[in-house]
């Protein structure tokens, strides 16, 4: 049975050599809601996600995942990061497919080994995201808003708890925006935890 609680958060800290990235931040995020955090750039809400995902360890405070450590719920999938599109190299030579995949790759064993669940998994996550038909697409050939869509599909395939999606809206034309905030509130409405990041209130 779930607690409450999906993230909670109590007295986080955290400075970066003589900034202060985090300051005095406390928050409960409870299973199965749709939480924005909001705020310019630098104001702190890439580092909140890597503090989630684990990236990085706060200076002081406590953070539970589904009443796990970040670490340990990294191992077992719980949470999925969908990055800003700067932090991706678009260039290299994967494909759509072998991105969603990525999504497998906690469930497989040490060799790496693809099974036929972990081909239906993906095959079922670029169906759901209306990808399917792009799968063998290199990755960098896609739209804004394709490739976004794409990431959650990995979510899905990883079949994650909490999706985190860092400036999703980021140079996606206002057709994909709403095509991906519909895609959100169905995973949302089925018992995901959505937390998105924007420096748009007009995106919420």
């Amino acid at each position: 049975m779930k607690k409450e609680f999906a993230i909670k958060i109590k007295d986080l800290f955290v400075r970066y050599h003589n900034t202060t990235a985090l300051e005095n931040t406390t928050l409960n995020i409870p299973y199965g809601t749709f939480t924005g955090v909001i705020g310019m750039n630098g104001a702190g809400k890439s580092t909140l996600f890597k503090i989630i995902i684990g990236l990085t360890k706060p200076t002081s405070g406590t953070i539970s995942i589904c009443d796990k450590t970040p670490a340990d719920a990294q191992k077992l999938g719980l949470v999925a990061y969908v990055p800003q599109s700067e932090l991706v190299d678009w260039d290299f030579p994967v494909s759509v497919f072998d991105v969603v995949m990525m999504g497998r790759y906690g469930t497989q064993n040490f060799t790496k080994s693809i099974k036929d669940v972990d081909n239906k998994k993906v095959e079922e996550a670029l169906q759901r995201v209306g990808m399917h038909e792009f799968k063998n697409r290199q990755i960098g050939e896609l739209s804004g808003g394709q490739k976004k869509r794409v990431f959650v599909a990995r979510a899905l395939a990883q079949e994650a708890e909490i999706l985190l999606l860092d400036e999703p809206f980021a140079g996606v034309d206002a057709k994909s925006e709403h095509t991906l905030t519909m895609l959100l509130l169905s995973l949302k409405n089925e018992g995901k935890t959505i937390i998105l990041s924007t420096h748009e209130l007009t995106s919420l």
